[in-house]
């Protein structure tokens, strides 16, 4: 005779199960956050291309190797695979996650290039990469 450790005249509640190895919320939010950061990269990457001068503080010695149009060009990539990336990511694919960490590390180099043109947006982008980089890494349910 099997017994119950459930209190007779008590109702037990299932509790909602997730799929295991899916992406949690903090994955959406990474992913939202990459897409957005791509976003920010592709408008940086046309700026910096079309007009130069608009990318710059206060005739600041310009960016540390190469020029604006170089920059530019890495840029609007860049910024274009994170888009992919972050699309990927909130569409539930799971390459969506390697990748969104390649990319966001990837971005954060690239902003030391252009750093010394514009300091604070450079020092925002890597903190927000280096954000996204911490969601994907330690919010994910792996497997058992």
């Amino acid at each position: 005779m099997a017994t119950s450790s459930v209190k007779p005249g008590t109702r037990q509640h299932p509790q909602p199960r997730r799929n295991e190895g899916a992406p949690t919320m903090w994955a959406a939010f990474a992913g939202i956050m990459l897409f957005l950061n791509g976003m920010f990269g592709i408008l940086y990457g046309l700026a910096a291309i079309l007009n130069d001068k608009v990318v710059t503080v206060g005739g600041g010695p310009g960016v540390t190797i190469w020029d604006f149009t170089a920059w530019g060009w890495i840029l609007l990539v860049v910024g274009c695979l994170m888009t992919l990336a972050g699309a990927a990511l909130l569409m539930g694919r799971g390459i969506g996650r390697w990748l969104g960490i390649a990319f966001a590390g990837l971005s954060a180099l690239t902003q030391f290039g252009t750093a010394s043109a514009f300091p604070l947006w450079s020092l925002m982008v890597i903190a927000l990469d280096v954000i996204i980089i911490y969601q994907l890494a330690v919010h994910w349910d792996t497997p058992n």
